[in-house]
């Protein structure tokens, strides 16, 4: 990155945009498309909502569902050896555009991966975004390399954050005609857009519904929910499961994607893990909170039967992952609470989802049929039912005579 850009290391993302002249004289050039964002929302997102119930709900392939992001920056061996225990499936590699020239250590690092699927976020700078036609060699680059081995390619990330460098939506669906121009005709590959973070949909519905010549592939989007607690816990009314609803209902209604729908990162900050957590100390949770917390993430999107595939960002990552590598490698309690999640609910179909008195997310195929029972709030006692078997986040058998539902899922398993 050039300046005033700036990439810190420990979080794994740009560092907060400090030139205020720079962003100023920025969203002045790109006034006009700021404004037709605020008028697209104005028009789509209240349509939208009123629709959320006729957004078509899909049979999710649950083989692919449970998806993990890796990165070359770690031991690939060491992360091979962790997705097969895992039973990770599908995998997002971040090549920022800048990294075009070490092609072949991104294909090596591909091809460890024998059996996956593989999706690759290209990550965007400033200078890309300003010169097209370097922007167009290097996607030639990326895409003759690895187009054979990757399902899609995610064009950008994070647009609706200066410091990863666009300031309009309109910037970046110029960005993204370039791919599509190259991936079109030269290639027979999916592309993924607009990948904004966060509930801030008054970018996604500029995105969705703008009169540019684009198509994608299938939505990304980057929605975290960690600054408001719990998943279920609510932002301006509305929770993780009413806002994929939200999100699902506006693709369907626009005539720019096809329906797909990922959520190709998230994941809550880890306390005490300061300079690699993302956020401040504030919003970080601890390790129990952060395991419970992404657990019901996965479960609640996956009662949507609106989502593809959850990738967990990332596997290893100090501040924010499933693996701590500070001083030596160490699981985190997440890393357990994901592998039985991966056991349990591969190759499913999704029933029912449930969410009063508490949580419960039925599936089953026509081996057996499995319940995830969890309260965000409260703690409720059940009667055992006689022809099941009922096991903690951890994967161990209860022998309780009741079970107790806490914020801690608790898995229901009756062979049919």
């Amino acid at each position: 990155m050039k300046a005033p850009f700036a990439w810190d290391y420990n979080s794994d993302q740009p560092y907060q945009l400090k030139d205020k002249i720079f962003k100023k004289i920025m969203r002045k050039k790109e006034q006009n498309s700021l404004i037709k964002t605020g008028l697209y929302s104005l028009l789509i997102l209240p349509l939208s909502f009123v629709l959320r119930p006729f957004a078509p709900k899909r049979k999710i392939d649950t083989s692919k569902f449970f998806a993990m992001s890796v990165s070359l920056g770690h031991d690939a061996t060491y992360q091979v050896r962790l997705i097969k225990e895992l039973g990770v499936k599908n995998l997002l590699i971040r090549i920022p555009l800048a990294d075009s020239t070490y092609m072949q250590s991104y294909i090596d690092f591909i091809d460890k991966f024998v059996g996956c699927s593989i999706t690759i976020n290209i990550m965007q700078d400033r200078e890309h975004i300003e010169n097209k036609s370097l922007l167009a060699r290097k996607l030639h680059t990326i895409f003759n390399a690895l187009s054979s081995r990757v399902e899609y390619f995610q064009v950008g990330t994070t647009i609706n954050r200066a410091k990863w460098g666009f300031f309009s939506v309109d910037e970046y669906l110029d960005f993204y005609m370039v791919a599509q121009e190259i991936a079109y005709h030269t290639h027979d590959i999916k592309l993924l857009g607009p990948s904004v973070i966060d509930f801030e949909y008054h970018y996604n519905a500029h995105a969705l519904f703008s009169q540019k010549k684009f198509h994608f592939d299938g939505i990304s989007s980057l929605l975290y929910v960690d600054r408001r607690g719990a998943p279920e816990f609510r932002q301006m009314g509305f929770n993780l499961f009413s806002k994929i609803r939200l999100l699902a209902s506006m693709m369907n209604l626009s005539s720019k994607s096809a329906q797909k729908l990922f959520i190709t990162e998230t994941n809550w900050p880890l306390s005490n893990t300061a300079p690699y957590a993302p956020t401040s100390e504030k919003e970080c949770v601890s390790e129990e909170a952060y395991a419970n917390f992404m657990i019901r993430y996965y479960l609640i999107a996956l009662g949507t039967k609106q989502v593809d595939a959850v990738f967990w960002h990332q596997l290893i990552a100090n501040g924010y992952g499933l693996i701590d590598v500070r001083e030596k490698p160490r699981k985190r309690l997440a890393f357990e609470y994901f592998k039985v999640l991966i056991k349990f609910f591969s190759d499913l179909n999704v029933i029912n989802f449930k969410r009063h008195p508490y949580y419960t997310l039925t599936c089953r195929n026509k081996h057996k049929s499995i319940q995830a029972l969890w309260s965000a709030k409260g703690i409720h006692d059940i009667a055992k039912d006689s022809t099941c078997k009922y096991y903690t986040s951890c994967g161990d058998e209860i022998q309780a005579r009741y079970i107790r539902v806490t914020d801690s899922v608790v898995y229901k398993v009756k062979k049919l």
